[in-house]
């Protein structure tokens, strides 16, 4: 019997211990390191982020000759401190991008085949289509950003995001008409995308980003005819300072 009170009385302390150890540890809980873990100590103060990138990728499918490059700056601010649980955990961003420099790379301009439907005859004609290098400027001032919660020096995210480009001469390239004469696409187009990355932060106030996103372009019909760029996926990568 005193045995098993013996050991019955270890396993009470033993226990009280286990408990006492959870709740010293929970309230000795300190802010992460900016040193030992940069990315925990950056989101953790719901910081500001300034940055440049440069950004290219290639059209899908029917647009899969078409290149692009861009270059630019984003500004965010993380707004929420950590919510959800689990791998959902994370923080809302809100963000936008402006692109002063912004490209597309098309084929040359020539001859192609179009269909037709004329007095219920169809048929094929070859038509002059425009094409060549498309220069302008994008601005993307919805950006929806959701950080998962951090490692030490990674800060994963996924985004959506819209945005508008301009081009002085109207894009996607089309068949051609003359000058004053009514068709062709638009000089504006919108680009809804959405898009994953992360940031690899050096210390708390510095990160290199890498991201990937999916951008569909079109003019919303603004032009007389809206063939867009159904789908696009390009590749950023950037620095950035938290603030």
């Amino acid at each position: 019997m005193n045995g098993k009170k013996f050991w019955l009385c270890g396993f009470l302390c033993a226990a009280l211990a286990a408990s006492g150890a959870v709740v010293f540890a929970q309230q000795a809980r300190v802010p992460a390191s900016p040193i030992d873990a940069p990315a925990k100590a950056a989101l953790a103060t719901l910081p500001w982020e300034f940055g440049a990138f440069f950004q290219g990728g290639v059209g899908v499918g029917d647009r899969s000759n078409f290149t692009f490059t861009s270059a630019g700056v984003r500004l965010g601010k993380v707004i929420t401190k950590p919510y959800l649980p689990g791998f959902l955990r994370g923080q809302f961003e809100y963000a936008g991008e402006l692109m002063p420099y912004w490209e597309a790379f098309t084929p040359a301009p020539h001859l192609a085949e179009v269909k037709y439907d004329y007095q219920g005859q169809t048929g094929y004609v070859l038509e002059p289509y425009g094409g060549g290098t498309y220069t302008g400027f994008s601005i993307t001032p919805i950006i929806l950003r959701w950080n998962f919660a951090p490692s030490r020096h990674f800060a994963p995210w996924f985004q959506g995001a819209g945005g508008l480009i301009y081009t002085p001469h109207k894009f996607p390239p089309d068949i051609l008409v003359p000058h004053g004469e009514p068709g062709g696409t638009s000089v504006f187009n919108f680009t809804p995308q959405g898009g994953i990355g992360f940031h690899y932060f050096i210390n708390s106030r510095r990160s290199i980003d890498f991201a990937a996103n999916a951008i569909h372009i079109s003019s919303a019909s603004l032009g007389d005819r809206n063939p867009g760029v159904n789908a696009s996926v390009q590749f950023q990568i950037g620095y950035t300072w938290w603030h």
